[in-house]
Parts: C-alpha cells; structure tokens; sequence
C-alpha cells in the first residue's frame, strides 16, 4: 500500500476550513500528496464532508448532521469559524471532494465517519459511492469495523485500514479478520507499534502529529505516514 509520508488532516490542516474544498486547494497549493477527510451521512443518505455529528463547531447551522437533507446542509456557511476570509464556503459532498482530489492528483484518506446508529448504512453509501468512480488513489479507513465491512463488499479490492487510538493487544488479527491491510493510530502510540508493524509488513498511519519533532521521529521508527494539522511544517519535497 502506497502512502504519502505527510497527510494533510481534515484537507488543510490550520490552513484552512475543516473539511472542505478550499482546503483541499491549499493543501494541493502548498505541495502535498495526502489529504485525509470525513465522510457522514446527509438526511437523505448522500455522504457529505464533516467530522462531528453536530453542526456547530465547524458551521453556521445546529443540531445534527443526520436530521438535515443535503439541500439543507449546502445552505450552510462552513467557512466563517475558521476565518472570515472564507465566509460562505459550502459543506462539501464526498464526490465533490473525490473529484477535486483527482484533479490535483492528491491521494485521499477517506474516513468513514458514521453518526450513531448509521454504521453499516454509511459504510455502504461511502462504498457505492467509490465504487462508482474512485480512483482508489488512496486507503478507505474508520474507526467503525461495522462500516468498514459494508464498504469492503463494494470495494472488495480497494485498500482498507482500521482506525483506533491505542492499538489492542489483537490489532495484527483483527486487520486480516476485516481484510484491512494497513492500521492507523494515535500519534502517542505509533513508536509503540512500529516494530511489531514493521515485522509483519503492515503500514501505520499516525494522527495527529502537529509538531515537526514529533512527526520525524515517527517517520525515523517506520511509520508510513503522518497526518497533521500543520503540512506547511514541511516542503513539498519532504511529504
């Protein structure tokens, strides 16, 4: 499995509105190769880029993501809580965030991201969705081992990892029971994990490494790659 060495969290990072296209066009503007995203359900079903189930934090809007169409949440402002000068910019869908991506060429992280009770039904949106076009340019990932099942029997060639913070004591077996051939983890536990990865060839992914220190030392011990909130800690030719 191929990984860029530094993924951009949530599209830019700081640099940008969480989840959203202007920050996928900063990332790709400032030279990286990786980008990691949520994907949630809408009302009616349509994966949309979002990482908590309720709109206040990064929008405009209230209440929760899984009670508001796609019409309703394309109302919203997603940009005006991180700064002013992107007042307006819109919640994204997935495919929209799928084709920007193509067209800068940037790999993707797509996080599954169900909201309560909506496992297996947004691993499987996420799952068709990619199936009908992806460029599989990128890993399929979630912390929900429910919604990464429905989205392997949509993708069942595509690449998979399972998301947790700390790593069981079973994550080795656990991976190949979900036929994931990467795992991604917190940054406080990757060192932890690496040789034990190492020697059974699984790639890891640390998040959310925001000082270049700490990133670099990851990278030293074999990890595959970081994500941060602070790409711009790197050139381009480091990620």
């Amino acid at each position: 499995m191929f990984y860029p060495r530094i993924v951009a969290h949530r599209c830019g990072g700081a640099l940008a509105p969480e989840n959203t296209l202007a920050g996928l066009r900063i990332a790709a503007r400032i030279g990286c190769r990786g980008v990691e995203f949520d994907a949630m359900l809408s009302a009616d079903g349509v994966p949309v880029l979002i990482h908590d189930e309720t709109l206040e934090r990064t929008t405009d809007g209230c209440g929760a993501v899984a009670d508001h169409s796609l019409a309703q949440l394309r109302r919203l402002d997603a940009g005006s809580r991180h700064a002013v000068a992107f007042a307006g910019e819109p919640l994204p869908t997935l495919a929209e965030a799928l084709h920007l991506c193509a067209t800068f060429g940037l790999w993707a992280n797509v996080e599954i991201k169900p909201s309560v009770e909506r496992e297996r039904e947004t691993g499987a949106a996420v799952g068709r969705l990619l199936a009908s076009g992806w460029n599989g340019h990128g890993v399929v990932s979630s912390f929900s081992e429910a919604a990464l099942a429905e989205a392997r029997t949509c993708l069942p060639g595509a690449p998979f990892a399972l998301l947790v913070a700390a790593p069981p004591e079973d994550w080795l077996s656990r991976l190949r029971r979900l036929g994931c051939g990467a795992l991604h983890c917190s940054a406080d536990h990757g060192l932890a994990v690496a040789h034990q990865a190492a020697a059974a060839g699984v790639p890891v992914a640390c998040y959310t490494a925001n000082d270049r220190a700490g990133g670099e030392r990851l990278l030293a011990a074999g990890i595959a790659a970081v994500c941060t909130d602070r790409p711009d800690l790197w050139l381009p030719a480091e990620m």
